[in-house]
């Protein structure tokens, strides 16, 4: 991997204060990066599996269709 010298410049007073390093940083910045990657594509799958299997909200169908629409027109 390689970074611009500024920007490892920068990144190091960045972690001089918390007393880490750059590296440090970096590492913990990827895991997160990538934890959220892996969280945000099970979530993806778990709604596009209750799409496929669609929503029972606990209601009863009463009527058919055909009450509502007149399928048998002159």
């Amino acid at each position: 991997m390689s970074l611009e010298k500024e920007l490892i410049k920068m990144g190091r007073i960045i972690a001089a204060p918390k007393e880490t390093s750059l590296n440090r940083i970096l590492s913990e910045k990827l895991e997160e990066t990538i934890r959220k990657a892996e969280e945000y594509n099970q979530a993806k799958k778990r709604a596009l599996a209750n799409l496929k299997s669609g929503f029972h909200l606990g209601g009863k169908i009463r009527a058919s269709s055909e009450t509502f629409h007149d399928r048998n027109s002159d």
